[in-house]
């Protein structure tokens, strides 16, 4: 039974870098957050797609390559400051809840 990240630390739109897997070091920005512990981030996880033609939608059959998802624990958010991966962490700033960076608590 796999738990739902219902509150994520990563969010649709921040640039990450791939930890583990064979795509291990490129980096890439989060398109889209799947509800399975899985997210869609560009450039990583390439697969070939095999498609049938389409002629009335105007597809023209063929391999296609596109970006299948990735597992949220194979990535980490990437610190344009410290130039490395890194952890998100919250932090209380009056009545707003703010995600830092774990290692110099700087604002995402």
């Amino acid at each position: 039974m796999s738990t739902l990240h219902t509150k994520t630390k990563l969010r649709t739109g921040d640039e990450v870098v791939v930890i583990a897997g064979r795509d291990v070091g490129k980096r890439g920005t989060i398109q889209k957050i799947l509800k399975n512990n899985r997210a869609l981030v560009t450039g990583v996880n390439i697969v070939k797609k095999h498609t049938k033609p389409n002629p009335q939608m105007g597809i023209t059959g063929g391999i296609v390559e596109q970006e299948s998802a990735i597992n949220i624990s194979n990535i980490a958010i990437w610190n344009p400051k410290k130039k490395k991966a890194d952890r998100v962490g919250f932090s209380v700033d009056g009545k707003d809840k703010v995600r830092i960076f774990k290692s110099d608590k700087a604002k995402i």
